[in-house]
Order: C-alpha cells, then structure tokens, then sequence
C-alpha cells in the first residue's frame, strides 16, 4: 500500500495515513535460525507422543536427549 517513490506523499505521511509506523514499514523480519527450527522440530515430535508435558518438562526433555 505505500509507495516509497510516490512525489505528492513523503513515506512518513503515507505510514500515518494507513496507520503504521515507519519503522513496521521498513521493518524486515529475519528468518528462524537452523538450531531454532530444529529445537521446534524435537518438540513437537515429543509433544505428539506427550501432549502433557508443560514447559518446565520439556525443557528437561530436551537437556536429557542433549
């Protein structure tokens, strides 16, 4: 919706007027790490095998498996 190159509406105007702040609009998010993914993938492998373990228990999951 905003356009940097527009000349009538500076970038800082066209944030206000869709609501948004400058730094949301240039804002660019970072991928998820290769460690993050993978810890991400351990656990929801183990909660399908114990959906009731909390966070304090998973925790001591993943230390025990390293």
């Amino acid at each position: 919706m905003i356009k940097p190159e527009h000349p009538p509406l500076s970038v800082a105007r066209q944030c206000q007027l869709v609501s948004i702040s400058r730094s949301g609009f240039y804002h660019r998010p970072a991928g998820e790490t290769a460690l993050n993914l993978e810890l991400m993938r351990l656990i929801d492998a183990q909660f399908l095998e114990t959906p009731w373990y909390g966070a304090r228990q998973m925790a001591r999951h993943l230390r025990r498996e390293g």
